[in-house]
């Protein structure tokens, strides 16, 4: 395994984690002690995460909560990113949510013609560079904690476009309490693009199930797309072929 790709792997599993212990990554990741030290030193230089007694645990001193949410889990979000991809065509107008894997679908659209309407700050910045791509901000007030804007004039503007298909994201979701976000500022603006668009996928990574947060921002039968890196249990799958929904797997 090329070095880079390790660390950036050993990094989500210390995040995945939160605390690991040396012996448990060099069984993990089928490298010796060495070599386990030396990557993890790297990462201990970087600030990303820090040294306890016998292993290694993550620096929630140092980081920022965006840049911290956005590498937990990065391969899988990379993978739903490429799965979600697939629905995108030339000519659509899309909506992109806030959210670390939202963001990871701008990679696989980069070069398509298209219309996106966002509140995703990094989405917006990382896309400057592609031409072919027209960005619409929802505009309002920039909230650090997720890197999105917010705010009722965000809502209102929202209202007026014709949104084909919308991308969103969730910190958790569960069959009772339905698709569930952190952020209350987020939420009216989750819920009046899930209302006004013609299609819905959610993309959300397999740690996301039976989990909910603060809010309630539209029912798990109001998706139309359920994009994830795994299969889920039984009883998703079931409500998914009773209401008309369609889980995207690799």
């Amino acid at each position: 395994m090329i070095k880079s790709k390790r660390i950036n792997q050993i990094k989500e599993y210390v995040f995945e984690h939160e605390s690991v212990s040396l012996e448990e990554l060099v069984e993990h990741f089928g490298v010796s002690k060495n070599t386990i030290r030396r990557d993890v030193q790297s990462l201990v230089d970087s600030g990303i995460i820090k040294k306890v007694y016998g292993g290694v645990s993550v620096n929630h001193s140092t980081l920022v909560v965006f840049n911290e949410r956005r590498d937990r889990n990065l391969t899988k979000k990379q993978e739903i990113g490429k799965l979600a991809s697939q629905f995108v065509e030339d000519g659509d107008v899309i909506f992109v949510d806030s959210g670390t894997t939202t963001l990871e679908l701008l990679p696989y659209i980069q070069h398509r013609q298209l219309t996106i309407v966002t509140n995703n700050f990094d989405f917006i910045h990382e896309a400057k560079p592609f031409p072919s791509l027209s960005i619409f901000s929802t505009g309002g007030m920039l909230e650090r904690k997720t890197n999105s804007f917010v705010g009722f004039q965000s809502i209102e503007l929202l209202k007026k476009y014709n949104i084909n298909k919308a991308f969103v994201a969730s910190t958790g979701i569960s069959i009772t309490n339905g698709v569930t976000n952190s952020s209350p500022l987020e939420t009216d603006i989750k819920s009046t693009v899930v209302e006004k668009s013609m299609n819905v996928y959610l993309m959300i990574d397999d740690s996301k199930f039976d989990k909910y947060a603060l809010t309630t921002y539209c029912s798990l039968s109001d998706i139309d797309y359920l994009i994830t890196n795994s299969i889920p249990n039984v009883s998703y799958q079931q409500y998914a072929s009773e209401h008309g929904i369609k889980i995207v797997t690799p």
